[in-house]
């Protein structure tokens, strides 16, 4: 990839939460977006997809529940 660039891994939607998990700056993160617009996560890195992913649902399940 370019600099710049994202590269979107999972985009899921459960309960009125969206689960994005993304590639950008060397390493996968992941976002929660309510239908409000309200944008949550932490500014954690991970090194895989399934890290990332694994850490958005516990992240929700934690916050959401």
């Amino acid at each position: 990839m370019t600099d710049n660039q994202v590269k979107i891994h999972l985009l899921a939607g459960i309960q009125g939460l969206t689960l994005l998990v993304f590639y950008a700056e060397d390493c996968w993160q992941f976002r929660v977006l309510t239908v409000d617009g309200a944008v949550f996560g932490q500014g954690k890195v991970y090194y895989s997809t399934h890290a990332a992913e694994k850490a958005g649902w516990e992240w929700i399940n934690e916050n959401f529940q």
